[in-house]
């Protein structure tokens, strides 16, 4: 195998979970030697804006996918949640690995619960899936803006600057701060964002021989579970930064897909689930539910408040 160039964001998180990819394919392929490129992304750049009015898709990959059409870079580490839905023409996904823990968590700083939380009491988060499901349940709560990566964003917990935080389980299991965590979230309480807690390696897709080696590291239920919920996000032709939730897993060799579209002031949430064997179906059918009930309606209002 040739040497290897590996693209990846330069986050604590990134770095850990590029690392973890390099030592599995070490492991298949002992010999192979990996160079790391660290990539600045627009939504690494951009830390004063909250994600949904950044505006444009992909604005964690963006640049990593254009070193790798550069061949600047043989392959990509991702997290999954980041990928648009729509991928630029000469790449491809070569694997998703077995899936971390894809639900959300709350990190408080005096120990409460989302229930627990005092009326009035400051949740952090940039995620307007998050904000939306947060104020469903607790309206009486705030929800204000935080952004930075995973230790930026504890740090400002920390600092008095909110009462709790939400975050991916998933990061902070690869980062081994399991401790932090007040609350794990249920997918009925909380319904993750799509692909949350799975990877992403991406290459070109003429790379005949970094495929072959790739392949190896793909988990398939998590990769159909994974296509089930981003065949629902491609039917809404939206980034990953909406109001938009699916989650897909396996029980009894089915898929269960559950998807969710809402309102950013968590007044109206629109969810549906469904049971199938083809993920591509599954995730269409599922997105036609929820737009018999008004969810393109509901998508395009959040996205004209965005711009306003």
């Amino acid at each position: 195998m040739r040497p290897l160039v590996v693209g990846t964001r330069k986050s604590l998180l990134a770095l850990t979970q590029t690392n973890w990819v390099v030592e599995q394919l070490k492991e298949i392929c002992p010999d192979v030697q990996v160079r790391q490129e660290k990539i600045v992304t627009k939504g690494d750049r951009i830390l004063n804006v909250t994600l949904s009015k950044v505006g444009g898709k992909g604005l964690f990959v963006k640049e990593i996918e254009q070193a790798l059409l550069d061949k600047r870079i043989d392959f990509a580490v991702h997290s999954m949640k980041d990928m648009p839905a729509e991928m630029p023409e000469g790449l491809v996904v070569g694997a998703i690995p077995f899936r971390e823990d894809p639900r959300d968590c709350l990190i408080s700083r005096e120990g409460y619960t989302l229930d627990e939380l005092p009326s009035g009491a400051v949740v952090g988060t940039s995620s307007l899936r998050r904000q939306a499901q947060i104020l469903a349940r607790r309206p009486d709560l705030q929800v204000k803006p935080v952004r930075g990566n995973l230790d930026t964003r504890l740090q400002k917990l920390r600092d008095g600057k909110f009462d709790a935080i939400i975050l991916a389980a998933a990061g902070l299991r690869r980062m081994n701060w399991k401790e932090e965590v007040t609350e794990i979230l249920s997918t009925d309480t909380m319904l993750p964002a799509v692909g949350q807690g799975a990877l992403a390696i991406q290459c070109r897709e003429d790379d005949q021989e970094l495929l072959e080696l790739l392949v190896k590291l793909n988990h398939e239920q998590t990769a159909r579970a994974v296509r089930a919920e981003r065949a629902f996000l491609k039917s809404f032709q939206g980034g990953c930064h909406l109001p938009l939730a699916a989650y897909a897993e396996w029980v009894d060799g089915q898929i269960h897909l559950s998807g969710l579209v809402a309102d950013p002031s968590g007044k109206q949430v629109i969810q549906a689930t469904l049971v199938g064997q083809d993920e591509w179906e599954l995730g269409q059918k599922l997105a036609g539910q929820l737009i018999d009930q008004g969810a393109r309606q509901l998508l395009a209002q959040v996205q004209k408040e965005i711009v306003v």
